[in-house]
């Protein structure tokens, strides 16, 4: 199982992400209202602006502080290692 750090040392599975979208559009605040409204939000912001929300495969949303871009790059930093240690 592959972690990837989502900042402030919280980390999440890599196989169950399925997204990484910005919360800036109105859909998204949607799926994150709802998904605070059902229990399955999971906020791992620390009180800081959410710049990312994750797309789990078992429904949660996650919040991370961190940019899009940045939790994307340490995803294919976490495959390529993973390659690597493959061979």
């Amino acid at each position: 199982m592959k972690l990837i750090n989502i900042g402030f040392g919280n980390m999440i599975s890599a196989g169950r992400l399925i997204a990484i979208v910005s919360p800036d559009s109105a859909p998204i605040k949607r799926m994150v209202q709802e998904a605070r409204e059902r229990g399955v939000l999971i906020d791992a912001s620390y009180g800081r602006r959410t710049r990312a929300v994750l797309v789990m495969d078992n429904d949660h949303l996650v919040l991370s502080a961190l940019q899009p871009e940045t939790v994307a790059n340490r995803l294919e930093d976490e495959k390529d290692t993973g390659e690597e240690e493959d061979e």
